[in-house]
């Protein structure tokens, strides 16, 4: 489904569905729907091609035509979908004898209505398509088959440091840097904003000069303002980032600005900060809150701006004008895009990637967006001069004006596969500077009808993936919160230029209708069919009754009732209630009526002090739905027993302490995510095993049932069957109770895996699980042999290995020259120093970046069996940065304890043994010295040195 085409490409599966026998349709609602499937289908190919055609090129008769289709098939669609709500029936089977045969009269009879409905209404929508066939014109396009994407291999190398994202970017942060650093020595803060239109590089500049200084300061934090600036979750972002510790909860008070303002400055007193505000738009924020909290404290703090405005900048501090990409950077970010290097460009696109590139006039985000687009193009030239005579005259000339910045996103835009439109604009639903889960963002693709499954082994979710990965291989939206596993990320943002290029084309389109702060009156549009809302405070009355998708965001600390208005709404497919806080869950029963979605995300305010929340029993008549989100419900411990009538459920989301589900989990066969199971039972467990197309598993074993302690032997013997049978589950993560004996089958597709067990499982080997890439595991008794085991692993990209006990003798434990060879990324903890770095000859972990492990630091002292001679972090030839942690008290804490209990002593013989402690104290200072000495010296030799190093010694 495309924007072009509306909602051709789901409604020409479900006429086709309507054909079939069993839905007995009349006569003449055959004959009307065959008619509009064969004309239906040749609108479709023809709206194809007018999608992939510059709006400014098509002629109005086409514009006019193409929307009246659009129309029309919507229209179209509804009237399939409703006739098919009808035919299913919105009410589970009932068990009792007379109340079902009364029910089955009632579905008999609903249905003679429907179909003599929907015969009259295909009757209507055949005249119209009539209408329309005899005005268009006629065009032949081939429509090329989707396979599936996966990410770009360059992406996560271009986005693993800000200084690899734009190149060119070490002289901008040099000068930034002197500007905050360089000078007389002055105790007083100091403020540099960057200012530059959109796309040239702020952000990166900041992110890049904060990375690189941050380490010189007390606390840290990077916010952004964005142009509808919220204060109050501004503050509370600012002073979570500051002391996560300390402000853990600050976003679930109820502070005003007033109150952060104060705590802000009360924590800042006397501590050097680095704080960096992102996208200031206007003054009024500034002067009003953020100069406010920031205060004077005459400890050389720094703050970092970024502006479009000029006179924004100088008014907050001293102003950086961020210039376009020299020649020599630009064609460095050209070609390394495109080639890898400019070495590697071939002869014959030389004269026109210089061309090319004079056109985008040094703006990073028109470089990165055409060398994404032109990546694809390798094989015909001629692409490539269709690119640079589309592009106009470009950012080369004497003004920068963000009209050909928009032509060039344009270009951009219309070259994405027909698919991808609609995916892209969808977008604009989300406000500024959002972070865009991707699970979220691929269901509601889902829901929408915009992610097609043909047939194969492929999954909605895998297709959607591949959806997400193209538009990032594109540069058309950034990625956010990477994965560890693969480098690939949990989420995506949208450039502002980008955001409001969609942003524009949605209401050209009428795709989506974005409203702004509240409406004293209800809102009414027929013809409006996606809406959001932003910054609601209050539960909108809607009058648009084909209204398809609503979503709505409060501010952070408005919670909002709902009220029964949306049961108007039938043909809602999504409501995503996720950026909002609901009163309560209970109020949700008019859900009821909403026989069409697909899609429901929610999200309360309520806190783990009150009474759970309860869904209405009404959900389960919901026989569509999808996906339900339930990961913003704070507190939910149970799913009404309604819930197992929904046998298109495709994906079941909740809090991380998980949510029990009710009797019949065996009748939801459509799941392919399920997170978080609460397993209470036997029962549970056995039936888990019928949810054959799960893909995502994450379970926590509670074997508590009405109060009742069941036997937990039973209930792991069952899910171990049940796991057993699951064989296309790909992450899997277990929480409570352990797994320690042998799988009827192994997990042969599992990629992903966490969880808790006595001793290593023997079914954990290369043979049964080969493409392990990622273990989160805690061992409660470790052996000798379990790292060497793991070691072997093929795939392992990712592990992290905890321990309470040592069955072995043995300090350290060394294993072979090929253990790892995939590892990037390991953490090994363990209270007995069972791991430590001289395990690794040279050859083992070639690829691994980040090393972590944990000692004791009595290793250390004489007689110890680890000296500081051991470590080889030489032997690592990939290695960026290491952390090494200890069960011993840092100086710092422990001096303080000292301090304290000096105070407290009264008597001479107390006196002493203090003394004595503080003569421990120094020879664990000197322990602490010689390690880290002997770790900065390894890391600074390093063929990769310095490497970055951390300590975290705990009790």
């Amino acid at each position: 489904m495309d924007v072009a085409t509306g909602s051709l490409s789901t409604l020409l599966p479900k006429l086709a569905n309507l054909l079939q026998d069993e839905y007995n349709l009349q006569r003449s609602a055959r004959k009307g729907i065959e008619f509009l499937h064969k004309e239906l289908k040749f609108m479709h190919a023809t709206l194809r091609k007018l999608g992939n055609e510059p709006r400014e090129q098509l002629e109005e008769q086409q514009m006019i035509w193409a929307r009246d289709v659009r129309e029309l098939s919507y229209d179209m669609e509804d009237i399939v979908d409703t006739f098919m709500v009808d035919v299913e029936g919105p009410d589970p089977p009932s068990k009792r004898g007379v109340k079902k045969i009364f029910k089955k009269m009632m579905r008999q009879v609903n249905k003679g209505m429907a179909r003599r409905e929907v015969a009259q209404e295909i009757n209507d929508i055949k005249e119209h398509a009539k209408e329309l066939a005899e005005r268009r014109e006629r065009y032949k396009v081939d429509i090329a088959p989707t396979n599936k994407i996966h990410v770009d291999p360059r992406l996560s190398a271009m986005y693993a440091d800000a200084t690899k994202i734009i190149v060119g970017i070490e002289e901008a942060k040099e000068e930034v840097i002197t500007m905050l650093t360089g000078g007389d020595g002055d105790q007083k803060k100091r403020i540099v904003s960057i200012a530059g239109f959109g796309g040239l590089g702020k952000t990166t500049l900041a992110k890049a000069v904060y990375d690189d200084i941050k380490k010189d300061f007390d606390c840290t934090a990077f916010v952004s303002v964005s142009r509808n600036v919220d204060t109050q979750k501004l503050l509370q972002d600012m002073l979570y980032q500051l002391d996560k510790k300390t402000f853990g909860d600050i976003h679930s008070k109820k502070l005003g600005e007033m109150l952060l303002i104060y705590e802000a400055t009360e924590f800042l007193n006397n501590k050097r900060y680095l704080v960096v505000i992102d996208d200031i738009w206007n003054k009024e924020p500034w002067n009003n809150v953020i100069k406010l909290a920031l205060i004077e404290n005459n400890m050389r703090s720094r703050i970092i701006t970024t502006t479009r405005n000029i006179d924004v900048a100088k008014h907050a501090g001293s102003c950086y004008r961020l210039k376009p990409l020299s020649d020599e950077s630009g064609e460095k970010l050209f070609y390394g895009r495109i080639f890898g290097s400019e070495d590697k460009c071939p002869n014959r696109f030389s004269e026109v990637s210089k061309k090319i590139l004079k056109k985008c006039g040094g703006i990073p985000l028109a470089i990165v967006t055409t060398s994404s687009m032109l990546a694809n193009k390798l094989d015909n030239i001629n692409e490539w001069n269709k690119v640079l005579d589309s592009i106009g005259s470009g950012l080369g000339g004497s003004s920068s004006s963000m009209d050909d910045m928009r032509k060039i996103l344009l270009l951009s835009y219309y070259d994405l596969p027909s698919h991808l439109k609609p995916c892209l604009l969808y977008l604009s639903i989300f406000p500024e500077d959002y972070e865009i889960k991707k699970e979220r963002l691929i269901w509601r693709w889902v829901a929408e009808g915009f992610v097609q499954q043909a047939v194969g082994v492929q999954s909605f979710l895998e297709i959607g993936e591949s959806y997400f990965n193209e538009l990032l291989n594109r540069s058309m939206i950034q990625p956010a919160d990477m994965d560890d596993l693969e480098g690939t990320p949990n989420a995506c943002r949208v450039h502002d230029t980008v955001l409001d290029l969609i942003i524009s084309l949605s209401v050209e389109e009428c795709f989506i209708t974005t409203e702004f702060n509240d409406r004293k009156h209800s809102l009414e549009n027929k013809q409006v069919r996606r809406l959001s809302l932003h910054n609601t405070t209050t539960w909108p009355t809607l009058k648009m009754r084909k209204l398809r998708s609503l979503t709505i965001f409060t501010p952070d600390n408005v919670v909002i009732d709902p009220t029964p208005s949306l049961s108007r709404n039938i043909l809602l497919r999504v409501l995503d209630l996720q950026g909002c806080n609901l009163k309560n869950l209970a109020s949700l029963g008019f859900l009821g009526s909403l026989s069409h979605l697909r899609y429901l995300g929610l999200s309360t305010s309520t806190d783990f002090d009150d009474d759970p929340d309860q869904l209405p029993a009404e959900i389960g008549k919901l026989r569509f739905l999808q996906t339900l989100d339930l990961f913003g419900v704070s507190y939910l411990e149970e799913l009404p027993s309604s819930i197992t009538c929904l046998g298109q459920l495709m994906c079941l989301r909740s809090r991380r302490s998980g949510i029990v589900l009710p009797d019949g989990l065996k009748n939801l066969t459509s799941l392919e995510v399920l997170d978080k199971l609460v397993v209470t039972s036997e029962c549970i467990a056995r039936q888990l095993g019928h949810l054959t197309q799960l893909r995502v598993l994450k379970v926590v074993v509670l074997p508590f049932q009405d109060g009742v302690v069941t036997k937990i032997d039973n209930v792991m013997l069952e899910l171990e069957s049940s796991l057993s049978k699951l064989t296309k589950i790909e992450s899997l993560q277990i929480d409570g109770f352990s797994i320690d004996s042998s799988m009827e089958e192994p997990l042969r597709n599992l990629r992903r895996l966490g969880m808790r067990v006595d001793f290593l499982p023997t079914w954990i080997t290369p043979a049964l699980l080969p493409g392990l890439c990622y273990l989160d595991i805690f061992v409660r008794i470790a052996r000798g042999e379990d790292i060497q085991v793991l070691s072997t692993l093929l795939c392992l990209h990712h592990l992290e290995f905890s321990t309470d006990e040592v069955s072995v003798q043995e300090s350290c434990v060394v294993v072979g020259p090929d253990a790892f060879q995939c590892a990037v990324k390991c953490d090994f903890y363990s209270a007995r120093g069972l791991v430590l770095p001289c395990m690794f000859p040279r050859g083992a972990m070639p690829r691994l970046q980040d090393f972590r492990f944990s000692l004791e630091l009595k290793q250390f002292l004489s007689g110890g069996k680890f000296t500081a001679d051991d470590l080889c972090l030489g032997h690592l030839p990939s290695l960026r940065s290491v952390t090494v942690g200890g069960l011993d008290l840092s100086l710092d804490a422990r001096k303080k304890i000292m301090k304290e209990r000096y105070r407290r002593k009264k008597n001479t013989y107390e006196d002493r043994d203090d003394d004595l402690s503080k003569k421990e104290d120094i020879d664990e200072e000197m322990v602490i010295r010689t390690l880290k000495k002997k770790v900065e010296h390894e890391a600074a030799i390093h063929p990769n040195g310095p490497l970055r190093i951390a300590y975290n010694f705990w009790d």
